[in-house]
């Protein structure tokens, strides 16, 4: 179960390491364009944003700015999203220049003009999010079996491209609230449709940061299988209940507070689906010999430690999200903990992720017991993510099927 003390220091520099040592001249001018384009947001619209919405400006272009200097395809993302995002905030400025029109003339907008309808709407935009990523799971799987390293780049592409859409589909769905109704307005992280977009754009780039950091793509297929299952389920929520209709927030909602402890909430979720999928093709393989010759998978050192660092990611932001969630519920109830069904269920998944790393870091356990341990976490945070939702009631009852 333990790993000898002359393999870890190995493994520890090699993921300490950095992935780039440099500042090149891209580098440079793609902070100088995010910096000015902050600029030009916060000059034009500061009177809107107030104290938390200027600080979120200015923390996401110098946040964008470092990941692109670690992770330089983030610059081409961030690139085709901010594009085709603004392209999609002037058509609708274009045809809907008077700000809030309603529901219906929305909709009579978007089913009017071929690049709204077909691609930047965030109708449009989400359902093909949903087509790259079912397109990814087949592909990788199949790349896999014929050791095809062409058909598992063509399964990466897939994955960025769905990621691209989603993250325009996400900005797009943010501007129709508002020109529905101004009052409707909000950052779309407020019920289980908007939540399952998140939580699958979010799984996908964390999964893509582990391809390309262990320099493998084999592990695509099982990854996007979880993410697939949860667009499955997106696209029956919404034909079940039209779940995709935008709607008014709830009061408790109305706070800026959901705009961190959401997003927190699902990089953890989705650091710990990694984790349970990695572990099911540890599984395999250990079931199918190990780290025989032959195999397609990577060495069974490689996936416990994707295993570890995605449970260490996903913990630390789901603490983050349970403290900012106690601090809201401070403001909006009056009580930083109530033994809510959410919160109970959160403090829960929070024990079982703390006690597999205590077991892991103080008694260096690995291997086959914290693979299943892994994925029956995910039963665990599944539960505590949407069950609660199906079966329970309580405060955070707002994605009630």
């Amino acid at each position: 179960m333990s790993v000898p003390k002359e393999h870890m220091l190995p493994m520890l520099d090699a993921s300490l390491a950095p992935t780039k040592s440099r500042i090149s001249i891209l580098d440079v001018l793609y902070t100088v364009v995010l910096l000015a384009g902050a600029s030009y947001a916060y000059a034009n619209y500061s009177s809107f944003m107030g104290y938390y919405g200027s600080g979120t400006l200015w923390g996401a272009a110098i946040g964008l700015a470092f990941l692109g200097w670690l992770w330089p395809a983030t610059r081409v993302l961030v690139t085709v999203v901010a594009v085709f995002a603004l392209l999609t905030l002037f058509q609708y400025n274009l045809y809907a220049p008077d700000g809030a029109v309603g529901r219906d003339k929305l909709h009579a907008i978007q089913e009017g003009h071929f690049f709204l309808k077909f691609f930047l709407s965030s109708p449009a935009a989400t359902m093909w999010m949903v087509t790259l990523f079912a397109m990814a799971m087949p592909t990788y799987f199949f790349g896999l079996w014929q050791r095809s390293e062409f058909t598992l780049k063509v399964g990466s592409a897939l994955v960025w491209s769905g990621i691209a859409m989603g993250f325009i589909g996400f900005f797009a769905r943010w501007r129709e609230s508002y020109l529905i109704n101004f009052d409707y307005g909000h950052i779309p992280v407020s019920n289980l449709y908007e939540v399952f977009i998140v939580f699958s754009v979010f799984t996908s780039i964390l999964y893509l940061y582990y391809e390309r950091r262990y320099k493998t793509r084999a592990l695509g297929g099982f990854v996007m299988t979880v993410v697939t299952a949860a667009l499955g389920f997106l696209m029956w929520y919404q034909f079940y209940q039209n779940a995709s209709a935008i709607e008014p927030l709830v009061p408790a909602l109305k706070s800026w507070w959901m705009k961190i402890h959401v997003p927190a909430n699902f990089i953890g979720y989705g650091s710990f689906a990694i984790s349970a999928m990695v572990g099911v093709a540890y599984l395999i393989k250990e079931k199918m010999g190990g780290d025989a010759p032959g195999d397609r998978l990577p060495p069974l050192s490689v996936m416990d430690d994707i295993m570890y660092k995605s449970i260490a990611l996903g913990f630390a932001f789901f603490t983050i999200a349970t403290i900012l969630g106690a601090l809201w519920a401070a403001e909006a109830w009056g009580g930083y903990w109530s033994w809510d069904p959410k919160e109970t269920w959160a403090l829960i998944v929070w024990l079982n992720y703390a006690a597999w790393l205590h077991l892991r870091l103080s008694k260096g356990w690995r291997g086959t017991a914290m693979a299943w341990w892994s994925v029956a976490g995910l039963l665990v945070t599944t539960f505590a993510f949407l069950g609660v939702n199906m079966f329970l009631s309580g405060l955070h009852s707002y994605g009630k099927l």
